[in-house]
């Protein structure tokens, strides 16, 4: 190793970072790196949002995590380490995403939970070609012919991950063209976080060394299908022993607090989306009819509703039972989505929310007076839906804090009015290389 790499992820779900030589190590343990405040004010177009509250003055440091150290297997000469943003006088910087997650990891257990999860990753494997990205293969849904075109690549891409402690439980050729899935085993909240972090920067470096794009974009080609990054979610005792959102009474094997917590979630849902589905490309994801999900409805094993409630196996249902929040991509900053979602989950259970019935088919093809009976409300159709229901949301707003939360909204807004005029060609020739 001559390289260590100090990753963040930003405010636009960029993954970013500086690199010490190893030689100053052992300092950059202590004090960090710095880096300019005003990174975090970055929009997607690699620019400081108009009116940012962090511009050219001021300073943090990226101090790392050394649990998250691990050699990339990829490139063996470089390490990597997770970081957090601290500010000179040694305090957590209110604008660092990693640490929002911390505080609500830290609220959950305050209240008995200990919520764990995991990043289910959708990405599509292109080659590069002059003027744009062409598809791997045209392979079909779970088809063989899919996972045999990809073969090699995913051996390395498993091996690679295994080598950084991450252990894959599923994988398989999806819907779209070159598109491919990948589950992973879930762990506690900020571990989860830190995981898909190395999961995207992962599947990326592998790619490249088989001259192969590995795009994670909502929406990387127009007409094929998009690609999500389902959470999916528990909570536990603080033990991690019982998992608290299970009742082996109740029809669907969930207990009060499961629903109280599915009820949260969707109570908050419109504005949630911002966090999850961050991106202007996110909302081409989120279509009725498309199994991504477009309305606010939970229910077992709907592939259609924003929350599927999981199945679990045979004989390990306390185990396994758990949530599943299909309206999330990997153009978010997966501290600031898991954050999100934990924070409005948790509003759900102090406020002893009911979710009311669940869902047992495609809301799209209800009535908008039946949806409407039972409560169930559209998703916000563009960004900008997205980041006013998040202006109006005290309590994921309040959650985030003030410094967090207006700068997110800002380089969001910022985003929206960037490529709101583009055209659809801009739009996929930005989302599909950045994310």
């Amino acid at each position: 190793v001559r390289l260590v790499r100090f990753l963040y992820c930003d405010n636009s779900g960029v993954i970013r970072g500086k690199a010490t030589h190893i030689d100053h190590l052992e300092a950059r343990i202590d004090y960090g790196i710095g880096l300019t405040v005003a990174m975090q004010s970055f929009t997607s177009l690699e620019h400081i949002a108009p009116g940012a509250g962090f511009g050219p003055v001021g300073e943090i440091r990226l101090v790392p995590d050394l649990e998250t150290f691990a050699i990339l297997p990829y490139s063996p000469t470089n390490a990597r380490v997770i970081t957090d943003m601290v500010k000179l006088n040694k305090e957590p910087w209110e604008n660092c995403p990693r640490h929002f997650l911390k505080r609500m990891e830290k609220k959950a257990k305050d209240l008995g939970l200990r919520i764990k999860a995991a990043f289910e990753n959708e990405f599509s494997l292109a080659v590069e070609t002059e003027g744009g990205y062409k598809p791997l293969d045209e392979s079909l849904c779970f088809s063989t012919i899919g996972m045999d075109s990809a073969d090699e690549y995913i051996a390395d891409l498993v091996e690679a991950l295994s080598k950084q402690g991450i252990s894959v439980e599923q994988y398989y050729a999806e819907l779209g063209h070159g598109q491919q899935e990948m589950s992973i085993t879930y762990a506690d909240a900020l571990k989860a976080a830190d995981n898909q972090i190395t999961f995207r920067d992962t599947a990326r470096g592998v790619a490249m060394k088989h001259g192969l794009i590995a795009s994670f974009a909502p929406k990387p080609f127009e007409d094929q299908a998009g690609n999500g990054c389902h959470i999916h979610f528990s909570g536990w005792d603080l033990e991690g022993k019982v998992n608290l959102f299970f009742d082996p009474i109740d029809r669907y094997g969930v207990s009060k607090k499961g629903y109280q917590f599915i009820a949260g979630v969707l109570k908050h849902l419109p504005a949630l989306v911002a966090l999850t589905a961050p991106s202007v490309n996110s909302y081409r994801r989120l279509k009725p009819h498309s199994w991504s999900s477009a309305f606010t409805c939970y229910g077992p094993d709907n592939r259609e509703a924003a929350v599927r409630i999981a199945s679990g196996f045979w004989g390990e249902e306390m185990r396994t039972v758990n949530f599943e929040l299909k309206p999330s991509d990997s153009s978010h900053n997966p501290y600031i989505a898991l954050g999100g979602l934990i924070a409005a989950g948790l509003d759900g259970i102090e406020k002893e929310m009911d979710p009311g019935e669940p869902v047992m088919t495609d809301p799209g093809t209800l009535s908008e007076e039946e949806r409407e009976k039972k409560g169930i409300v559209r998703l916000p159709t563009h960004l900008e839906e997205a980041v006013r229901a998040l202006e109006k949301d005290e309590v994921l707003r309040t959650a985030m804090g003030d410094v967090l939360s207006k700068e997110y909204i800002l380089i969001k807004r910022c985003d929206w009015e960037e490529f709101k005029d583009k055209g659809i060609d801009f739009e996929l020739k930005h989302h599909f290389y950045r994310y």
